[in-house]
């Protein structure tokens, strides 16, 4: 287990080095100049020339890397070029916003998804596997964007049940949090139950039609409890890699539901951040993210040993 954690960290500390250089990047290819997305564009050839060198644009890329990176690893992103105050401060309330919304709509879609799943597995060829699964493709086909829209116009528009826009913390508010959560939460649920519901039922039909499973009903032992101790213990691994890969989507995402609903959160905060070329906000956003994504998927590989214990970590 050691061995393998050890193993497993090594290539998420890899991986988050790539995305640091990749992201470090950014400086060199985005088309507007950084001195003067720092300092604006009426400063004079001295003043540019101070700019210049305090962003470290004198230095070859390399060695601006290194500076960068070393910032980093103590916590400093920088400064923003439109906020002009360090981005840790910029981004501290927004990422928990975010986080929030993306492990909820997680919570919510990953066991909802999975029952639903099983349930037109076991139902197969009935009008509840039918109603279900042209439900689910239904879902996972209409963009997030699209279906934001809808809810927007028919609940607060319409209906006015909902706040149109902000976002409050069930822990500072619980009242005013559903009222401006709930709708970009079912938002940002409803592609994962439909992913999960498909990938689940996908992998229950796959199992059920093993030879362990008719041996299983030859003996006698009831169709609940076949489901439950065989089916769903080999049908559910391949549904933990979706965990990963959820949370990574709704984080990247989430720029549009948030957007929509006007939640001061992570994906707005990008979206701003590229429109402003505040290269500091999208690199701090960007390696968030990528350390956020990695760590995923570190925990679902140990998740696969809980689902199914005959599965070796080595």
């Amino acid at each position: 287990m050691t061995r393998y954690l050890l193993k497993r960290l090594g290539q998420t500390v890899l991986i988050i080095i790539l995305v640091s250089f990749l992201t470090f990047l950014l400086v060199s290819i985005m088309p507007r100049d950084p001195v003067y997305a720092m300092y604006g564009t009426d400063i004079d050839e001295a003043q540019y020339e101070i700019g210049y060198k305090e962003l470290n644009l004198d230095k070859n890329i390399i060695e601006r890397y290194l500076i960068w990176a070393n910032q980093v690893l103590h916590g400093d992103f920088g400064i923003s070029y439109k906020y002009h105050t360090p981005v840790t401060q910029v981004i501290g309330d927004k990422i928990g916003v975010t986080l929030y919304l993306s492990i909820i709509s997680t919570l919510i879609s990953m066991p909802i998804g999975i029952l639903l799943g099983i349930i037109t597995a076991v139902k197969r060829g009935k009008w509840q596997d039918t109603v279900l699964t042209l439900t689910a493709n239904v879902t996972a086909s209409v963009p997030s964007f699209v279906i934001a829209v809808v809810l927007m116009w028919v609940f607060v528009i319409k209906m006015k049940l909902f706040s149109t826009s902000g976002f409050t913390l069930p822990w500072v508010d619980f009242g005013q949090s559903v009222k401006q959560g709930f709708l970009p939460i079912v938002c940002l649920s409803l592609g994962g139950i439909a992913g999960t519901c498909r990938q689940t039922r996908s992998s229950m039909l796959e199992a059920i039609r093993q030879d362990y499973v008719r041996t299983a009903r030859s003996k006698g032992l009831k169709e609940g409890f076949i489901i439950y101790k065989h089916v769903m213990r080999n049908g559910l691994v391949p549904i933990i890699t979706l965990v990963g890969g959820r949370l990574s989507s709704l984080i990247a995402g989430s720029a549009f539901v948030e957007n929509v609903f006007g939640i001061p959160g992570m994906g707005n905060l990008l979206v701003n951040s590229v429109n402003n070329v505040d290269i500091p906000i999208m690199q701090a956003t960007v390696m968030l993210t990528a350390l956020v994504v990695s760590l995923a998927y570190l925990v679902t590989d140990f998740l696969y040993v809980v689902v199914d214990p005959r599965i070796s970590l080595k």
